[in-house]
């Protein structure tokens, strides 16, 4: 077994791998925890073991995603189901997460995730606020269907929506998103990973914000005065769109940065005495 694990680090490492993957994917051929994986080392491989370590190491070394072949992911402490075409919650998202639980929020908060995906966002909410009604958007049936399965894996309890942006939600003490963000000539220089995840999930126009605007529109009307908006975002977009929610007349906008210091998060409060019809907008893409 250590041989074989030698010789996945080899592959992994010489083209620019982590050599940890090695150990995952050893795991997943074998059958074996990585506990039993590590106990075991000195064995000789179960039966096949070596035949589909290989192939899945040729898979993964054409670029298809760890995450996808190991069919799961941890986000937030969460296991959460992924498969092939619904973006992988990553853990700048779990910054997202942080800061949502950080705002002063109601006992019992109105929350919607646009955009949901997996559901990792609106499940790990749910988790962490048990007293919240749980909201999540998505227009990819498959990408519902997954994260209601997720949901009912965790046994937590969020309404999912097939629907774009807030889809008619309203009276909302919190909207959050991951939207796409990414403009679309990044395209050509992408990591081969992407190619493998939805496009309409990572790619919004031009500049990458031809969904977070109408997104901010949108979450403007489905807020309650005094209810938070809160987006991650490329960092190069962060502090444009910041600039125009302020022109918009929104609250308290502030960038915030992820763990590797870069812009990511934008975060801002819709103004706790607006009265309806004096909200403001947004200039168009």
């Amino acid at each position: 077994m250590i041989r074989l694990l030698r010789e996945l680090e080899r592959r992994l490492k010489a083209n620019g791998l982590p050599e940890k993957e090695a150990w995952d994917l050893l795991a997943l051929a074998s059958g074996l925890s990585r506990k039993d994986l590590l106990l075991g080392l000195s064995r000789t491989p179960p039966p096949g073991t070596e035949a589909r370590a290989l192939a899945l190491l040729e898979k993964r070394l054409g670029g298809y995603p760890l995450q996808y072949l190991l069919g799961e992911v941890e986000f937030f402490g969460l296991p959460l189901k992924v498969q092939e075409g619904i973006l992988i919650p990553r853990p700048e998202t779990e910054g997202l997460v942080e800061l949502a639980l950080g705002l002063p929020l109601p006992k019992a908060p109105r929350i919607l995730d646009v955009g949901t995906g997996t559901g990792a966002i609106a499940l790990a909410l749910k988790k962490h606020l048990p007293e919240a009604q749980v909201w999540a958007t998505d227009t990819d049936p498959k990408a519902l269907a997954l994260a209601r399965e997720n949901a009912n894996r965790l046994g937590l309890e969020v309404t999912f929506l097939q629907a774009p942006l807030t889809g008619g939600v309203k009276d909302l003490d919190l909207v959050v998103s991951n939207p796409p963000y990414l403009p679309e000539a990044y395209r050509f220089q992408a990591p081969r990973e992407l190619a493998f995840e939805s496009p309409q999930a990572l790619y919004a126009g031009r500049e990458g914000l031809d969904v977070a605007r109408p997104l901010a529109q949108e979450a403007r009307r489905a807020l309650k005065p005094g209810g938070f908006l809160l987006l991650e975002l490329a960092p190069e977009n962060a502090g444009l769109l910041a600039q125009e929610l302020k022109a918009a007349g929104w609250e308290g906008v502030e960038v915030l940065r992820d763990l590797t210091g870069r812009d990511r998060y934008l975060r801002a409060r819709r103004p706790s005495q607006e009265l309806e019809g004096e909200k403001g907008s947004l200039r168009g893409p």
